[in-house]
């Protein structure tokens, strides 16, 4: 058996920094260690901080899921209040957390997933020209509708929060904008110009026939739009197969509501669903350049190691729930929803899996946007005020594109205490735990092939982009 060690970074067309050391064995990956390198220290800059500088803090750790940490802020804040915003005033930010999540689903799709396919190592596929055509990066005419897509889909952003990225329009006790009827005309007029798009070009077809899809082979069996040509290329390489999941997977809830999530939250262990419960949750420490032990994140620090002990390898601490890995994202939300695709993609969870679940949540995104939308009352109240205590905690549970994210806040004396984040990269892209269980990302890269001569295998690229990685929010 030949054994040889490869280091694979940094990655492009991934938002953050990112190295991963594969062990090599007869042209596969036997074990690999994902490394998050830039530090950046966003919890330790909020402690003793006015409580709602939160707000204006958080949202900066990323410029492409910003609304989502001012969501998780605002729920944190607004949990430690004791309050909840008013019907309406949550429908608002439910739309616009939906708005940008389905901007980075767009995003990861078009910019960051499918250009990998146009490379010269898949020159003579069948499908390899339609591809350079649609997807080459920077020029393909694909590229260019998705982004003037997303472009006119933000426009919602605009009119209800001011700007994007880094808007302020989510408070503890709502919004900060009464959307008029006429607003609404305008919103509803964007819709449906993305629902076109996504009709015509995405998918095909009409967004409720792709949302009815019901199995896997139906799924790899769809023939039109982009999804298709996707779909075309997994079947030729078998991608299925590729950086498969462990069967775990785990939801917050999407876009919370006074009446529940939009999307339901809870866990869902290898066929068994149970209410989330995160009474069991730590961020193990063990394997990563950060002092003290691990702990749930309402009692956690983040004390960075400058010393960057040997057996540590990454930033990233390890987030685990009940001493298992938890896989997060557009596909666990799904798959705890119990959409059927969501299920049978969940059987083996690899590339496939990951992608159709982001394909699928466009769908059925849309759909909900166009819900939510309808329910809103512009004559209603949107915003109520809130006095945050002096002494008081909270936390902020939402979901962003890429899956499980969670604000754990303190407050005594007025000010910030103890302020912990867990992002969704944290979960998937997390180092080993104290048992040597790796996370998720890097089980999923076992088995996966390297090829004579490749520094950074294909096969190792479209699993590790299967997960959308955003390594800034990992390391926040």
């Amino acid at each position: 058996m030949s054994e040889t060690q490869l280091l694979v970074g940094p990655f492009n067309r991934v938002e953050g920094d990112l190295e991963i050391r594969l062990d090599v064995a007869d042209g596969r990956v036997s074990s690999a260690y994902v490394n998050s390198p830039l530090f950046r220290g966003f919890e330790r800059m909020l402690l003793g901080k006015g409580p709602r500088d939160a707000l204006t803090i958080t949202p900066r750790i990323c410029g492409i899921c910003s609304i989502s940490q001012s969501a998780a802020a605002a729920r944190a804040l607004a949990d430690a209040a004791g309050v909840m915003p008013p019907p309406d005033g949550a429908r608002v930010a439910a739309l616009l957390h939906a708005v940008e999540n389905v901007s980075d689903h767009l995003v990861h799709f078009n910019l960051f997933f499918m250009p990998d396919f146009a490379r010269l190592g898949y020159q003579g596929r069948a499908w390899h020209d339609q591809v350079v055509r649609r997807f080459t990066a920077l020029e393909g005419s694909a590229l260019r509708q998705a982004t003037e897509a997303r472009a006119q889909l933000l426009h919602i952003v605009g009119m209800l929060g001011g700007k994007w990225p880094h808007t302020l329009a989510i408070q503890p006790g709502g919004v900060t904008r009464a959307p008029t009827a006429r607003d609404k005309v305008r919103i509803g007029a964007s819709l449906r110009a993305f629902r076109r798009y996504l009709e015509d070009t995405v998918f095909g077809a009409g967004v409720e026939e792709f949302a009815a899809l019901s199995s896997e082979e139906a799924f790899l069996n769809w023939d039109r739009g982009d999804a298709g040509l996707f779909t075309t290329v997994a079947r030729d390489l078998g991608l299925a197969d590729y950086g498969c999941g462990q069967g775990r997977y785990l939801s917050f809830g999407a876009y919370p509501t006074n009446d529940g999530p939009v999307f339901a939250s809870g866990q869902w262990d290898n066929g068994v669903l149970s209410p989330l419960d995160l009474s069991g949750m730590v961020e193990d420490h063990s394997h990563a350049w950060v002092l003290g032990e691990g702990a749930h994140p309402e009692r956690g620090e983040t004390l960075p190691d400058e010393d960057m002990r040997e057996h540590a390898y990454s930033w990233c601490k390890a987030p685990r729930l009940n001493g298992q890995v938890f896989e997060t994202g557009a596909l666990a939300r799904q798959v705890v929803v119990g959409h059927p695709l969501a299920r049978d993609l969940a059987r083996r969870g690899g590339v496939v899996g990951r992608v159709g679940g982001r394909l699928l949540e466009l769908a059925l995104t849309q759909i909900e946007m166009e819900r939510l939308l309808a329910d809103i009352h512009p004559e209603a109240r949107f915003m109520d005020r809130v006095e945050l205590p002096r002494e008081g905690e909270g936390v902020g549970l939402v979901e962003a594109a890429r899956g499980a994210l969670g604000h754990w806040i303190r407050i005594e004396g007025g000010v910030i205490s103890s302020y912990q984040i867990v992002a969704p990269t944290t979960w998937n892209f997390s180092p080993r735990d104290a048992g040597g269980v790796a996370g998720p990302v890097e089980a999923a890269l076992v088995g996966a092939a390297v090829q004579k001569g490749e520094d950074t295998p294909l096969s190792v690229q479209h699993i590790v982009r299967s997960f959308d990685p955003c390594m800034v929010c990992t390391v926040h």
